[in-house]
């Protein structure tokens, strides 16, 4: 039941408050009723309220800590309702029934990389327990998938074997994915004892709903739901099913992060993996697992994570600076644009394209396309002459001439008169133009 500013203002004295220097606590009772404040920050409310404010205020689902990351805390169904709070995480499954398992972790560091200042690359390795296998077998997997450094979720239903892989791997942030309707009292123990986080699974929704109580009876708060692998269309129900009950019907016992293992929902198909994955991106899974990531499946699949799991009202932007494209040197020609970041990537794919070396500079515009930050004043000849001076470009670039966007062809004359001694261009309007353009400039100059 959703919490009132009136259910607060009962438990608070009716002092001065510091917070809000009301007479009363009514004003910063309502501030905290809407989330604009927090509940401890009252000098006058006991700590037995706090708790008891703090847990009916907190998010309907549980923010989980793993290590360095967090998982859940989302407040709304859909991203243009409000930003989400925690961008999902990838892993890579790999199994102690796979021949090439070791090898399918040699490839995980390959995927590295930054794009919008985020880095991009696999968080998390899931090392799953077939039941035909030897324990050791398991443990020297664990070993092995430990070396990498990353948070590991361990698939084992196991407790005896669960207890000897967090012990193995007990250095880094873990989730035991291995509690079920039958051995969750075990598995909890292992988990708690451990303090780590427990992940949950079942059959079917009520009796995951009925093993979440139970844990939660236990005590255990520290979990994440496995929405399972019987089919596609039964896992994406029950991710949606999940997220709904927590977010519309405030239903706290589903008020978890998810666990998806594309893996298993489509084995030794990686093309219908990679589907999966970015359908569960949007609808709802906290941590992904794939049996294997390669650049060919992270490009679109980072850049989708990006796009959602960033705030709508503020675009994105890349750094400022120079960018040197196809071995640019101090010798090759300058182009400038904004810092919108589909702009940079539309640029400077097509000039990547053009194969002509060439110094791509990026000045800060307020993160606003070509046009729009030019109107706004943030891409004048006044801006783009001040950061050639304050990055000391004359110092550091030997050619004196510099492509402006074809849109702001105005900015030609003035540029012209801020920069003496540069050859101003005019590129084309469109990007798509950019390549036969370049070719034909540097031809002309060849």
């Amino acid at each position: 039941m959703a919490l009132k500013g009136l259910d607060i203002f009962k438990l608070t004295p009716k002092k001065n408050c510091k917070e809000c220097g009301s007479p009363t606590c009514m004003a910063f009772s309502m501030k905290v009723a809407q989330g604009s404040v927090s509940i401890d920050k009252c000098p006058y409310m006991s700590q037995d309220a706090i708790d008891k404010l703090s847990e009916q205020t907190a998010p309907p689902m549980k923010t989980i800590k793993v290590g360095d990351y967090s998982l859940g805390g989302e407040t709304v169904m859909f991203r243009h309702d409000k930003t989400f709070v925690s961008r999902c995480l990838y892993a890579v499954a790999v199994c102690d029934g796979m021949e090439d398992a070791e090898a399918r972790l040699d490839k995980v560091p390959q995927v590295d990389y930054e794009r919008i200042g985020e880095r991009m690359h696999v968080e998390m390795v899931a090392v799953d327990h077939c039941d035909e296998q030897p324990a050791d077998k398991y443990l020297a997997l664990v070993e092995k998938a430990k070396a990498l450094g990353r948070p590991l979720i361990l698939g084992v239903e196991d407790a005896d074997l669960a207890a000897k892989a967090v012990a193995a791997a007990k250095e880094l942030p873990l989730v035991l994915n291995g509690a079920n309707e039958t051995n969750y009292e075990a598995m909890n123990k292992v988990a708690t004892e451990a303090g780590i986080v427990l992940g949950v699974s079942a059959a079917s929704l009520d009796a995951l709903y009925d093993t979440v109580a139970k844990l939660e009876g236990l005590g255990n708060k520290n979990l994440i739901l496995d929405v399972g692998a019987a089919s596609i269309k039964d896992a994406f129900a029950g991710a949606v099913k999940i997220r709904r009950a927590a977010l519309k019907n405030n239903d706290r016992t589903f008020g978890y992060p998810t666990y998806v293992n594309v893996a298993e929902l489509a084995p030794g198909n990686s093309h219908m993996q990679g589907a999966l994955a970015s359908l569960f991106t949007t609808r709802y899974g906290s941590v992904i697992a794939m049996d294997e990531m390669d650049y060919a499946k992270a490009l679109p699949l980072y850049g989708l994570r990006q796009n959602l799991f960033t705030d709508p009202q503020k675009p994105m932007r890349v750094t400022p600076g120079i960018y040197p494209l196809n071995g640019a040197d101090e010798n090759a020609i300058c182009a400038t644009t904004v810092d919108f970041a589909l702009t940079y990537f539309v640029v400077s794919g097509e000039l990547e394209r053009s194969g002509v070396p060439v110094n791509l500079l990026i000045s800060d515009a307020g993160g606003y396309s070509v046009l729009t930050s030019w109107a706004a004043g943030k891409f004048s000849a006044n801006t783009i002459a001040n950061f050639l001076k304050e990055n000391d470009i004359e110092g550091k670039i030997k050619n004196r001439t510099l492509l402006i966007p074809g849109k702001v062809a105005v900015l030609k004359g003035e540029l012209e008169a801020n920069l003496p001694g540069w050859e101003i261009v005019v590129a084309p309007k469109e990007a798509v133009q950019l390549v036969k353009f370049l070719k034909d400039l540097a031809a002309s100059r060849a």
